[in-house]
């Protein structure tokens, strides 16, 4: 055999458009031109150049990523506002005719919108290759600000565009407001039987004024038009035919001046023409690039990495989509057609069933069996737009890791090539399809034959069959062929590079599920299908009767059977995987749970811990005040050490790291079959099994088992298995202090130091009976949830303040006792309070 590349035979351009228009390619081009922002880049998308080598591909796909990192990845999207199609009116510039003003603007909105677009590129991270595109972009902002300059925003010239323009506006103006002057004076001399209707307007570019024809003596001059009845004429006054002489000499000569200001922008845009060009270049590759990276998020895809199959890469396309049928699907559940994006949710259309091509790198040719309209058809169309897709930058629709060769060459024979005009029937047509592939085709190429061999007797059909796929084998980089030939199915058997698939029939429903099964080949099953598709029963009970009595239906039940265990595994594989995702999610949320649980303590030992310490800091701090009363009086060596005890006192009280903890009780053994508790993870389980060697057990709690150790466990009465060890604390004695601490009275005052504190103190002097009741019930209620002592400073005067104090104190249920302070506390004139 030769190779068909051996003799340097070109590709054919005709094999290449068939292809296309085969696997419905422009439809595609048209879905992609919808994404694009400008008029420049829908007509891109719809022509779109598919790349002849590798490096033009990641380039492109390159310029996908970076804009679909654009679009998802941050809030900044590439804006195309203000950009137009500016070629036309720049290859009129280039030969020297002159632009309108429209034109013009368009330009100079162009030059903005460029200007704008890169600027917002140079100012987004990790898009190299965007940056690179605009590196030497030119926008000529002083072009833009000419034409701005020159040209206003209703598209006209304006006067500041030149000074001659100015003063010819200026005199057009005043001969104007001459001639409206005089005729308005005529008007009004006139009788109103004279005049038609009091109005100016023009006719030939002459001001005239409507006039009554049989009145047309008492106004002289040239009349110029009448009315369809003739009843009305439109004369010019001779008093005026000079200044309208005037003015069409003026407005001439603004033409002119506005034609010079024209034609001087023009030529200032073509001596800039090629940078223009390569501007208007530069915005169409970015346009396509964004409507390659909207398309592919919409189409929810995922980027291809191109792999090379001699190093063993395994052609990778799971859940691979075909996206016309995505498009189909889409508009079948939408409202509102036109842009997918802005399209509203209606009813439930055919959901696209998704397929996976696994092909190890010595597979070169697929064999597809099965029935008719079960798919095998739509498969090969959806490798071969997959392969295209990737070929021009865009994104696969299928699941992560979507990996597949660089394809020089996508060539496909698919459907009915017959002929009448050429006089070509189904075999034939195909034939020369087939020549035209061969001719075209290289070890890189991916080949599509739907049907292969058939439209001929079957025994020929076969081996021709069977001949062209080893050749493509030798010759071809992969071959994908549909058939219905028993004899193709054994091709696996007899060569490596031979493997089959199949696409699903469903015995119970009988109708295809249009999946597709590797490994297996599958069953036509005509007789089934033609009895679903309503033919006779008694015609489908004949045919039966004249199935050649070969080992043809043993392969097919052992062929059935194959399915049906496959069915049965898969549906064990799902339940065990719901089961796995099941036991994993538990897992999450007792881990979660236990992690919550934890944080929250800690959290709750830190409130309590600083809560404690402010106390103490407060306590301190009056301390120190009353350290300094008594640096005032005489100092003696047992107040130094009353306030040494006092702290001491203070800091075991109040610190949680001061205080003993509750030992818990000791010797608890658990045995199998125990109900425990997990403190850590706040969770209560069965004993499974116990190691008093390995010093842990195994328990189970819902459907998880888990080894813990012994010391994290205890009883559901809270006993222990050993008891922790007791961490030690060294408490600080703040030395020197001095502080004067009340004994506690025979009436059973509370043990707390009663240490004086802004907090738990009440001034009630000055205060009527009545009115320190009701304060001080207010403080008495603030003070219970602290507990301790209550302050009460009545002072001493006649003694009635106090009394009513003392008469308060016993009547409330929340004080235990009260006394009179110390005389150096205050005396008669302090109570003390003690609450329960």
């Amino acid at each position: 055999m030769i190779s068909p590349r051996s003799s340097e035979i070109a590709v054919s351009p005709l094999i290449q458009s068939e292809t296309l228009e085969l696997l419905e390619w422009p439809r595609l081009c048209e879905h992609l031109a919808t994404f694009a922002a400008t008029k420049l880049g829908a007509i891109a998308a719809r022509q779109i150049h598919i790349p002849t080598s590798l490096a033009e591909t990641e380039q492109l796909l390159t310029q996908t990523k970076e804009v679909y990192y654009l679009e998802t990845a941050l809030t900044t999207s590439l804006s195309f506002e203000g950009i137009h199609d500016i070629g036309d009116s720049l290859e009129r510039a280039q030969l020297h005719g002159i632009l309108s003003c429209v034109e013009l603007l368009a330009i100079a909105t162009t030059l903005a919108g460029m200007r704008n677009l890169r600027r917002m590129i140079d100012s987004q991270p990790s898009i190299p290759v965007l940056k690179e595109l605009v590196e030497d972009l030119r926008t000529y902002p002083e072009l833009e600000q000419e034409i701005h300059h020159c040209i206003d925003e209703r598209a006209e010239v304006a006067d500041r565009a030149s000074p001659e323009l100015g003063a010819i506006r200026g005199q057009l103006k005043q001969v104007r407001d001459r001639i409206y002057q005089t005729l308005q004076q005529i008007m009004q001399r006139q009788t109103p039987s004279a005049i038609q209707q009091q109005l100016i307007t023009q006719r030939s570019d002459r001001f005239v004024i409507p006039v009554k024809a049989p009145q047309k003596d008492s106004i002289p001059g040239i009349v110029h038009d009448s009315s369809t009845t003739g009843a009305t004429l439109y004369i010019e006054p001779n008093a005026i035919v000079e200044m309208n002489n005037r003015l069409r000499v003026l407005l001439r000569q603004e033409k002119a001046e506005e034609e010079a200001i024209l034609r001087a922008l023009t030529e200032k845009v073509a001596a800039v023409n090629e940078d223009l060009e390569r501007l208007l270049a530069i915005a169409t590759t970015l346009d396509l690039a964004t409507a390659r990276a909207r398309y592919s998020y919409w189409l929810k895809a995922n980027p291809p990495r191109f792999i090379n199959r001699s190093a063993a890469d395994l052609i990778t396309l799971r859940q691979l989509r075909h996206p016309l049928l995505i498009w189909q699907h889409h508009h079948a559940t939408c409202s509102t057609w036109g842009d997918p994006k802005t399209a509203v949710a209606h009813e439930q259309g055919p959901a696209v069933v998704p397929i996976d091509l696994m092909i190890s790198p010595h597979i070169r040719v697929v064999a597809i069996t099965g029935p008719n309209t079960g798919g095998k058809t739509v498969t090969l169309k959806t490798l071969g737009l997959a392969a295209l897709m990737a070929k021009i930058g865009l994104f696969i629709p299928a699941r992560e890791p979507v990996e597949l060769p660089w394809f020089d060459e996508v060539l496909a024979d698919i459907g009915d090539e017959q002929s009448l005009e050429q006089s070509l029937s189904t075999f034939s047509g195909h034939i020369r399809r087939i020549t035209r592939i061969l001719a075209a085709m290289s070890q890189e190429s991916l080949v599509l034959l739907d049907e292969v061999g058939a439209g001929t007797d079957p025994s020929e059909g076969s081996a021709l069959a069977i001949a062209l796929l080893q050749h493509l084998a030798d010759y071809a980089g992969l071959t994908v062929a549909t058939t219905h030939y028993g004899e193709l199915k054994a091709l696996k058997y007899q060569d490596e590079r031979f493997e089959n698939a199949a696409v699903e029939f469903d015995d119970v429903s009988i109708s295809p599920t249009y999946r597709l099964l590797w490994g297996i080949p599958g069953r036509s099953n005509a007789l089934t299908i033609a009895s679903r598709l309503g033919l006779s029963s008694e015609i489908i009970e004949v045919a039966k009767t004249h199935v050649a009595p070969s080992g043809g239906a043993e392969i097919n039940q052992v062929i059935a059977g194959l399915e049906s265990q496959r069915r049965q595994q898969e549906t064990k594989a799902k339940e065990a995987a719901v089961l796995l995702a099941q036991a994993e999610k538990l897992n999450q949320e007792v881990s979660r749970a236990a992690r919550s649980l934890e944080e929250r303590e800690q959290l709750l030992r830190q409130q309590q811990e600083q809560t404690l310490l402010n106390e103490l800091a407060q306590a301190k701090a009056e301390i120190a005040q009353v350290i300094r009363r008594l640096q005032e009086g005489n100092q003696t060596g047992q107040d130094a050490q009353e306030a040494t005890k006092a702290l001491n006192e203070i800091s075991e009280q109040y610190l949680p790291s001061r205080q003993v903890k509750a030992k818990p009780k000791p010797g608890y053994q658990p045995k199998v079959g125990d109900r425990i508790r997990i403190p850590k993870l706040g969770q209560t389980a069965e004993v499974l099994e116990v190691s008093l060697a390995d010093q842990e057990l195994i328990v189970r709690f819902g459907i998880m088992k888990m080894t813990v150790a012994l010391t994290d466990i205890e009883s559901l009465n809270g006993e222990k298995v050993e008891p922790p060890p007791v961490k030690n604390f060294e408490p600080k004695i703040l030395k020197g202090a001095k502080v004067t601490v009340p004994a506690a009275t025979a009436s059973g005052s509370s043990s707390v130091p009663t240490i004086r504190t802004s907090r738990n103190t009440v001034d009630l002097r000055g205060r009527r009976v009545a009115d320190a009741e009701m304060e001080l019930t207010q403080a008495i209620a603030a003070q219970v949830p602290v507990g301790g002592a209550l302050w009460i400073i009545h002072g001493k005067g006649t003694g009635k303040l106090r009394e009513g104090v003392h008469q308060i104190l016993d009547q409330s249920p929340q004080i235990k006792n009260y006394e009179l302070a110390k005389d150096k506390d205050g005396g008669s004139g302090v109570t003390i309070a003690y609450l329960k």
